[in-house]
């Protein structure tokens, strides 16, 4: 007889099939993990907009002629009281010499000298009223003379009457010199601003920059004849620049002068900043947005006309929960973390909020002092893991969190 433990059962499977008795459970995986802290933050607000000149101003000629300069064209830079471009001014300089020289014939006829800026002059000593009022009182002692002498009846009646009428037409020669002499001081004012206006004239054919910028375009060429306000130059002043951005309604009354703004263009990598200068008092009933602006100090890389997306920053001492970026896993607009607990990686659902560099704010589903992966990968959640030795950067970076 066989040994009965030599007998095999048809439904038992062979030995070699069956797992060896000191067979190991999966390895462990090593991660590397930071833990969630709180961080300072920054409040901030964002915003898109654009960029435009501080300054614009198309300047024209305010007198007509034909232009024999223009000292600038597409781009220049020109700083203010540069000339711009200029008139023939050969019209305007004997117009000006006409206008003196009638000024001066008129401030002859005062007594004046022919030039200066003093028109001012005391009608009682001009020529014409002294030599007026000499006759006058003349006039006035002869008809006082006569009348005693014909009350004492030594001279006729007829006499006294010659006497008051040569004493009436002194009288009225003496008017008539006093308001001679203002008709001369009004034709001298006239003059005046005549001369005036041919010396501003004159000076207008210069046309000069009224603030530092570029020129943005030019409209005019030597030769030209232009016509008073004819455009010749567009002139924009590009430092500062003016930030224009539009701000929801729901986020307006967090924004407040003197607030800090940081801006990006497109195709430029750098950070640019400023502050708010000015609020719309209305928000605009089209798209329910207040525009506020900021000025912007400008290196020469910003123009105006460029699209902007900016960050006003409303409050700078906050504080939240943050991450480092490599622990964030997004799927699908799906947020999610893996935490370590009791040596396995648990999947978290987490909402996060602000971003700055190297954080990401957690506003819910991890708690400060929990322990996420860095670099999760295809790491699966319940997964046994062993937590790697933190290394120096990323103890760096935890104690600057």
């Amino acid at each position: 007889m066989l040994p009965a433990c030599k007998r095999s059962s048809p439904n038992r499977p062979p030995d070699r099939d069956r797992p060896p008795a000191h067979a190991s459970q999966p390895a462990e995986r090593e991660v590397r993990v930071a833990t969630v802290a709180a961080r300072p933050m920054e409040q901030v607000v964002n915003a898109i907009g654009a960029l435009a000149a501080h300054e614009q101003a198309t300047l024209s000629v305010k007198v007509a002629g034909r232009l024999d300069t223009i000292a600038v064209d597409l781009g220049s830079v020109v700083r203010q009281g540069d000339l711009i471009a200029r008139v023939e001014a050969r019209d305007y300089e004997l117009r000006l010499r006409q206008a003196e020289a009638l000024l001066a014939q008129a401030r002859a006829r005062l007594g004046l000298p022919l030039t200066g800026d003093d028109d001012r002059v005391d009608p009682e000593k001009t020529s014409t009223v002294t030599q007026a009022r000499a006759l006058f009182d003349e006039a006035a002692r002869n008809r006082d003379r006569v009348a005693k002498l014909a009350e004492q009846r030594i001279l006729s009646e007829s006499a006294l009457e010659a006497a008051e009428a040569a004493y009436e037409v002194a009288a009225n020669r003496y008017r008539d010199a006093l308001e001679e002499i203002q008709t001369r001081l009004a034709t001298v004012a006239q003059r005046r601003a005549e001369f005036e206006i041919a010396r501003k004239q004159l000076e207008d054919t210069s046309i000069y920059a009224p603030f530092s910028g570029a020129v943005q375009e030019r409209l005019a060429s030597v030769g030209d004849f232009r016509a008073a306000g004819t455009p010749v130059v567009t002139l924009v002043k590009t430092d500062p620049l003016r930030l224009r951005l539009e701000v929801p309604e729901r986020q307006a009354a967090r924004i407040q002068p003197a607030q800090t703004v940081r801006l990006r263009v497109e195709g430029d990598p750098a950070t640019y900043t400023g502050q708010i200068a000015r609020l719309s008092p209305a928000i605009r009933e089209q798209n329910r947005m207040l525009m506020v602006e900021a000025d912007v100090r400008n290196d020469g890389h910003l123009r105006p006309g460029l699209f902007v997306r900016g960050e006003i920053v409303t409050r700078s001492e906050d504080r939240g929960l943050a991450i480092p970026p490599a622990a964030l896993v997004a799927f699908a607009g799906v947020e999610k973390v893996f935490v370590v607990k009791d040596g396995r990686a648990l999947e978290r659902p987490i909402s996060t909020g602000r971003r700055g560099a190297g954080w990401i704010e957690v506003t819910a589903g991890v708690t400060a002092g929990d322990a996420v992966v860095l670099e999760p990968g295809n790491l699966q959640t319940g997964e046994a893991v062993r937590v790697a030795p933190a290394r120096p950067e990323t103890q760096a970076e935890a104690s600057s969190g």
